[in-house]
């Protein structure tokens, strides 16, 4: 049975005291909450504030990004070992990452088996851009970006990643996908390019969370999908109601 899991990704938002203040102010209503996986994801400078707080909580952290080499000449990025002293995720592949910073196909690939050799479990996001989907393009791009971030994985390996469908065109528009036609994406699209590559038990072992617009009275609508195992939530999660609000959803 897959474990239900709502994953916060604060993006560019919070210094560390505003967000020890969040933190401070989600953990009641988190912590009383179980059966569902619950994570945060602030700000890289917040990482270590914010790890000192969860202690205990049952509560996941997570990074927003890492480069995948151990250390270098890479001004401003984070190696999977500094990634790893305080968080057991980091989100690969998210498509502010691709469409912003020229992140490609290749590189996510790379990060995913570097943050798993670290022993970090890689949320990674696919998702098609609205040109893509008005286009009727979803099937080919999120299969492909499937297939190239996944390339190379052991059968070990691919079952401790976690997958984030995101259609780009909902992420933070307010345009969320419907419920059924997300579950479609995930179930007739990425477990099948899954278990192609692994196997039909790793494909349905594995989770996949819907993310785009999320938020308290929607995500119900997504939970209750029969592929769809929870939410990688954006603006929603900076607010307290709405976040605790998703994550109660999921409970199943």
């Amino acid at each position: 049975m897959r474990i239900p899991m709502v994953a916060g990704n604060w993006k560019m938002n919070k210094t560390v005291q505003e967000a020890c203040a969040l933190v401070n102010t989600l953990l009641p209503g988190l912590e009383a909450i179980s059966g569902v996986e619950r994570v945060l994801c602030p700000p890289a400078t917040s990482l270590f504030a914010v790890s000192t707080m969860l202690t205990g909580s049952g509560i996941g952290l997570g990074a927003q990004n890492m480069h995948w080499e151990k250390s270098g000449a890479y001004t401003g990025e984070l190696s999977p070992e500094m990634v790893r002293e305080l968080c057991e995720y980091v989100i690969i592949g998210h498509s502010e990452r691709r469409t912003l910073f020229g992140e490609t196909d290749t590189q996510v690939n790379k990060k995913v088996h570097a943050a798993l050799t670290a022993g970090i479990i890689p949320i990674v996001c696919v998702g098609e851009t609205l040109e893509q989907y008005e286009a009727g393009k979803t099937a080919g791009v999120v299969v492909m970006q499937v297939r190239e971030a996944l390339q190379g994985l052991t059968i070990e390996q691919a079952n401790h990643i976690v997958v984030a469908y995101e259609p780009v065109w909902a992420i933070g528009t307010g345009r969320a996908s419907s419920g059924a036609d997300a579950n479609v994406v995930v179930k007739d699209m990425i477990r099948p390019t899954i278990s192609a590559m692994y196997g039909e038990q790793t494909a349905q072992s594995i989770r996949v969370l819907y993310g785009g617009s999320v938020k308290a009275d929607n995500a119900a609508e997504f939970f209750q999908q029969s592929d769809i195992d929870g939410a990688l939530v954006g603006g929603a999660s900076l607010k307290v109601e709405e976040f605790v609000g998703i994550a109660k959803s999921a409970v199943k």
